[in-house]
């Protein structure tokens, strides 16, 4: 663990996730698994919100409660693949603002290339947690973080379910304020940019596509 990257090594994290490797998991249990592994990895992304009190009445007496301080968080999923984690942070903390940003990886120089993009106002307020199964390359979630900023956010997270060296020194040479929750830090990336020893494309697995 290092300011910038935290590997989360819960024992049930851990579990899910060489579930979630197993070629021979079917798409239905990937995505229930990636749910669940969601929520998990969403209360280490979350550990240090800003708490304050108001008073309430419980039904033995009157009490200074804590609860979350200032606007509601926003989530944003980089399309497609990061929607299965939003499922799972979204059970979690279901008042959340969310935002969605679509890139798609150019096969030949696996640079991003930006379709889609819709964001919750006032992220200059809100912490903004960024949501992606696989930081591989790093260059889409950096781009995706170029874009946040864009709109005014400046405390932001992200969140992965793997993630590859490569890709934690892009994110950390473009966005070194930008801290990165993940369930592992896997060896290496292959020629065509995927994480080894990884789990395959994780919107393929999800969706039942090719």
């Amino acid at each position: 663990m290092t300011d910038h990257l935290t590997i989360v090594t819960h024992p049930l994290v851990q579990h899910k996730l060489t579930l979630m490797r197993d070629k021979s998991t079917s798409t239905g249990e990937f995505r229930a698994l990636l749910r669940e592994i969601s929520a998990l990895l969403a209360y280490e992304v979350t550990r240090e919100l800003e708490l304050t009190t108001r008073a309430i009445e419980t039904p033995m007496q009157e009490m200074d409660a804590p609860v979350l301080k200032g606007k509601k968080l926003a989530l944003v999923s980089i399309l497609r693949a990061g929607n299965g984690l939003l499922d799972g942070v979204l059970e979690l903390i279901p008042s959340a603002r969310v935002g969605f940003v679509g890139l798609y990886r150019d096969e030949a120089t696996l640079k991003p290339v930006q379709y889609y993009c819709k964001l919750p106002e006032g992220l200059e307020d809100r912490l903004v947690i960024v949501v992606d199964p696989m930081l591989a390359t790093g260059n889409s979630s950096a781009a995706a973080v170029d874009l946040l900023k864009a709109a005014g956010a400046t405390n932001i997270r992200f969140m992965c379910l793997l993630a590859a060296p490569e890709g934690v020194a892009r994110m950390k040479e473009a966005h070194p304020d930008v801290p990165i929750v993940t369930a592992a830090l896997d060896k290496r990336l292959n020629d065509k940019g995927y994480i080894l020893p990884g789990l395959g494309d994780a919107g393929d697995r999800m969706f039942g596509t090719k």
